[in-house]
């Protein structure tokens, strides 16, 4: 059986860039994938990363810097009372306390060291209740929240901006997937966010628009021309393999972006290994993320099979494990041959909705029960041959 290794086995040379130290990667394009009609917002960054010594492979992934929304940044301010311009003084110097917010500290979330600030030392009931309760509830209520929210809880309470500052943690890096291969797209890295926003209500019933720290920015802020701080992050665990080896890759939405990378890889890398390709989307022509491209290597034939997943173009939902389950035979022999599969996507319910499809595929093919087929795909695994990128 073949596992991963060929190219993907190069050491990548290292850099000085990290998360104390980014590059200030030069945007060169910014523009909205999916239309304008759609209710979903996928966007595709072009990154100049020529001069930074960064050396990154198909599967590998970026951590972007984000910066806060400067309504939030504005509005948590006035909850305080002060200007924007109070100055922050910390170990590591002096800056605004709208630089602090915009730079420095997780906003956009539900900070545990506020709420449990709230319980035990201002005894508010709501946070007392949500840390007493049981994990699921308080998930489900702290999801879409943000700082702002929480100090909603206590409309009396003023903290000082340092008082607050202690309670909330360090702005922190996210995560993307390279959507590019640098044998294809020299000098660039490519991003493929998909932009988080919604509306929500606090405890009051006071409705306000709320979004991600680095989609929004990224989507909002960020134009060709400005720099975003970037550092690599590489993914050793989601490689190509061989160039003569078989691959699948199951990827619905933003899933993906690695796999356009590895697909421009392997229209370079001269192999016989076949690429078949599960996509998923909503609409055909709304957010079928780079449909001209993909399609376009189907009919050049370096993707060798393509099955894309319209969940919303009829009366019952169709998503990539149904897709998966109407080809299972020829899944099944692909795997049966050595084919490296690979997932990427939504790790709630698409990964393991995947891991299902995959479970029967094996039962219906080898006539094993349910418990051997996931000892078997677990044995798949093990060799490196299925490979899985969720979050």
């Amino acid at each position: 059986m073949t596992t991963p290794s060929g190219s993907s086995d190069r050491p990548a040379r290292k850099t000085r860039w990290s998360r104390r130290n980014p590059y200030s990667a030069r945007v060169i394009e910014n523009n909205l994938l999916t239309a304008p009609e759609s209710d979903k917002e996928v966007r595709h960054l072009i990154l100049d990363i020529a001069d930074a010594g960064l050396e990154y492979q198909p599967g590998d992934a970026v951590s972007v810097l984000p910066q806060n929304a400067p309504e939030l940044v504005a509005a948590i301010i006035a909850r305080l009372g002060v200007p924007a311009d109070t100055e922050i003084t910390d170990r590591k110097g002096s800056q605004s306390l709208t630089a602090a917010l915009t730079h420095g500290f997780e906003i956009t979330s539900v900070s545990p060291y506020l709420l449990d600030h709230l319980a035990t030392t201002l005894h508010n009931e709501v946070a007392t209740a949500l840390l007493a309760g049981d994990r699921a509830d308080l998930e489900a209520w702290a999801r879409g929240r943000d700082v702002l929210d929480l100090l909603a809880l206590e409309p009396e309470w003023s903290p000082t901006p340092e008082a607050l500052l202690a309670e909330l943690r360090p702005l922190t890096a996210r995560t993307y997937s390279i959507s590019s291969a640098p044998s294809v797209h020299d000098g660039t890295l490519h991003l493929t966010p998909a932009t988080v926003r919604h509306y929500a209500t606090d405890e009051w019933g006071a409705g306000r628009d709320r979004g991600g720290a680095a989609s929004t920015y990224l989507a909002d802020r960020v134009q060709p021309g400005d720099s975003v701080g970037v550092y690599l992050t590489p993914n050793k665990n989601f490689r190509l393999p061989e160039p003569d080896t078989d691959i699948i890759m199951i990827g619905p939405g933003t899933g993906i972006a690695p796999f356009r990378g590895f697909l421009h890889e392997r229209a370079q890398d001269g192999g016989s290994g076949r690429n078949w390709l599960f996509h998923g989307a909503r609409h055909r022509d709304q957010d079928f993320l780079y449909r001209e491209e993909i399609s376009s290597l189907h009919s050049d034939g370096v993707l060798d099979r393509l099955d894309v997943a319209f969940s919303r173009e009829q009366e019952e939902k169709v998503y990539v494990q149904h897709l998966m389950d109407g080809h299972g035979a020829d899944l099944y022999h692909w795997l049966r041959d050595g084919a490296v599969l690979y997932v990427c996507g939504d790790a709630t319910e698409m990964a393991q909705s995947v891991d299902d499809a995959l479970v029967a595929i094996i039962v219906a093919n080898e006539g094993l029960h349910e418990e051997a087929a996931r000892a078997r795909l677990e044995e798949l695994r093990a060799q490196g041959r299925y490979l899985r990128d969720v979050y």
